[in-house]
């Protein structure tokens, strides 16, 4: 289906797809702020933060996220939302945490917006799967650690017969990993990550919730994250931090300046041997 079997409705408001980025109001892009003010109506996701969920007037907005007892918004559903909306004149907004394009399924809704006629902007935000390892002191590249850095998902699609992201390449790459969504899965790609032959003691981290007021970090080697992931009692939202780069938050945290991630490491377990 392409955008030529609609057309574009003439009358249609505009949607944007907008990244929130990790969570910190102050790191919400100019424009991004704007179309929050101005929006019409916005659909939004847990992952933006409440600081910035609270910027938003109730009767202007609808959580389309993970809600009690498990329960989620169907895509489909939230895809409709935006067309109706969109068919109704208004300017909307679709918030995600992050940036939209990374993992946040914006791709998804451009393709369905655009084949039914409705115009819409992407708006890039500061990505988490960099901002988060940012502000825990942890760069995903470095001269001396790391010359590059793979982005996967911990979270596979559920309807998949089985995983597509091959662990045995990731392991042989030499860079850094970071897996977004991946807390409840931590033990699975560890495990496979050690099968195919990192070794044990490779540094890694958790950061849970990077920029909230509640932000944690755990640290620990491929053997014992696992360990320290429990200890600290990190949950979801959380990015994992695979490789050498990982390490070097040890030499820099207690200098730190990041106001959460400084009173985040009180809190963090360190099991590295």
């Amino acid at each position: 289906m392409s955008g030529t079997d609609f057309g574009t409705e003439p009358d249609a408001g505009t949607v944007y797809l907008v990244g929130s980025g990790p969570g910190d109001p102050e790191l919400l892009t100019c424009k991004a702020r704007r179309l929050l003010e101005q929006a019409d109506f916005v659909l939004h996701d847990k992952l933006p933060g409440p600081k910035i969920i609270d910027l938003l007037p109730d009767d202007r907005r609808k959580d389309v996220g993970k809600r009690a007892h498990g329960d989620r918004t169907p895509q489909s559903e939230i895809n409709e939302l935006l067309v109706q909306h969109a068919r109704d004149g208004q300017s909307v907004v679709r918030l995600k945490g992050g940036d939209s394009f990374v993992f946040g399924r914006g791709g998804e809704e451009a393709e369905y917006l655009a084949a039914h006629g409705i115009p819409f902007e992407v708006v890039p935000a500061v990505t988490s799967a960099v901002a988060a390892p940012a502000v825990a002191g942890i760069p995903v590249t470095h001269r001396d650690h790391a010359s590059s850095v793979s982005f996967v998902t911990g979270h596979e699609d559920p309807t998949k017969p089985e995983s597509t992201v091959n662990w045995a390449a990731l392991a042989d790459t030499g860079g850094t990993i970071v897996v977004l969504m991946g807390v409840t899965r931590l033990p699975d790609y560890t495990d496979a990550l050690l099968e195919a032959g990192m070794p044990a003691e490779t540094p890694v981290a958790l950061v849970e919730r990077a920029t909230w007021p509640n932000q944690q970090v755990a640290t620990g080697t491929l053997e014992t994250i696992v360990d320290a992931r429990d200890s600290v009692g990190i949950e979801p939202p959380a990015i994992t931090v695979i490789g050498d780069v990982a390490g070097t938050r040890e030499s820099v945290v207690e200098f730190l300046a990041n106001e959460s991630a400084a009173g985040a490491s009180d809190s963090a377990t360190s099991t590295r041997e």
